[in-house]
């Protein structure tokens, strides 16, 4: 037990010490606008198709589920401020931060350990080429912007989703729907899905680049770094969303 606690909190300190290398890095990886560009078509673009047929289904089921438990209330007309608000504040974020992981995060972890086991990282270093700035750290910026981006596109998508079953099959009023919508959403819950954007973006992208880089150059080290990049970003996009939220609601 004490050996695996151990082991976790070595693990901490090492995924610490590289996100200050990140950190340092970043500044001279701004100056190549074109690589950063490239990463967020990468991390963004690629993943708008699983993004928003996510968003337009998770916001159906939003809307159905909604309805049944509103409607139990006789209070079916606030059916846009539920969705919207569990869109904005929850399901947005989370659910994006999770399909980052699942696509991009491994994209980004299988690049990087094949180039460990192929030895181009270490080419680069012999060739006085910062692997850090170069490779690492406009992947890093690239998955830290799209994360909000996509976000904001599952969460538009999503509210379609919930006004076409709010509307147009279980006969909620259009204008009622999107007016109390306008009334009840305040600037303080966008902001909370947007800075829970922000984190979970930087927590997938910084672990799927560190167990890239990490990864044992084996074709098995390769695959085992995709895993954890999965599960560890999974996990921590949790355990992060519940202290966020916490945080708001104290505020």
């Amino acid at each position: 037990m004490n050996g695996a606690f151990a082991a976790s909190l070595a693990r901490f300190g090492s995924v610490a010490l590289f996100l200050l290398r990140v950190l340092r890095a970043c500044g001279p990886a701004l100056a190549r606008p074109r690589l950063i560009a490239h990463q967020v078509y990468n991390c963004g673009a690629r993943s708008l198709i699983i993004i928003m047929l996510c968003g337009l289904f998770v916001g159906m089921v939003l809307g159905l589920q909604g309805y049944d438990l509103l409607a139990r209330f006789g209070s079916e007309s606030a059916l846009g401020v539920a969705a919207t608000l569990g869109l904005l504040k929850e399901l947005g974020p989370v659910v994006t931060a999770l399909l980052f992981a699942g696509r991009a995060g491994t994209a980004l972890t299988s690049e990087i350990g094949l180039m460990r086991a192929t030895d181009q990282l270490t080419a680069m270093q012999m060739m006085a080429v910062d692997p850090m700035r170069r490779v690492i750290a406009p992947r890093f910026i690239g998955g830290l912007i799209a994360m909000p981006l996509l976000a904001a596109v599952f969460n538009v998508i999503g509210i379609f989703g919930a006004q076409l079953v709010g509307v147009t099959l279980l006969g909620v009023d259009q204008g009622t729907f999107w007016s109390q919508m306008q009334n009840a959403v305040e600037l303080s819950d966008v902001n909370e899905g947007i800075v829970k954007s922000l984190a979970f973006g930087v927590i997938c992208s910084l672990l799927a680049v560190y167990e890239g880089y990490n990864a044992v150059p084996t074709a098995e080290g390769v695959g085992l770094a995709t895993t954890r990049t999965v599960v560890a970003s999974s996990v921590m996009t949790l355990v992060i969303d519940y202290m966020l939220t916490a945080a708001f609601l104290k505020a």
